[in-house]
């Protein structure tokens, strides 16, 4: 068995769907023996996974599965192994820096 990392891409649509369009992106850990069978995995798991409820509002709110956007093997999961990456070109660097520091403090976990 081999494991891979799968980006499931949902679409989030509430109410009648005239709002910003909102896209949930999910990585799961898949285990399968071959890349397609960890396609199908994921692809599985996206379609499982639709859901819809009912917000404060009265409003339906759908997770409606797109697609497996991505799939990444990766080797046997040990502590510190990466799992995913994703290179990010910012026309601010010192901006994009302070953000990634404010989501670290979001965190909590900090002393």
């Amino acid at each position: 068995m081999n494991w891979y990392v799968a980006k499931l891409v949902f679409r989030v649509i509430s109410g009648n769907g005239d709002h910003s369009a909102q896209f949930d992106e999910q990585l799961r850990l898949i285990n399968a023996d071959t890349e397609q069978q960890a396609f199908e995995k994921a692809s599985s798991i996206g379609h499982a996974n639709q859901d819809s409820f009912l917000n404060v509002q009265k409003q339906t709110v759908r997770w409606q599965f797109i697609d497996v956007a991505e799939l990444n093997a990766i080797g046997a999961p040990t502590d510190g192994a990466e799992l995913y990456y994703n290179i990010h070109e910012a026309p601010d660097a010192e901006l994009y820096i302070k953000w990634a520091h404010h989501k670290s403090a979001l965190l909590g976990v900090r002393n």
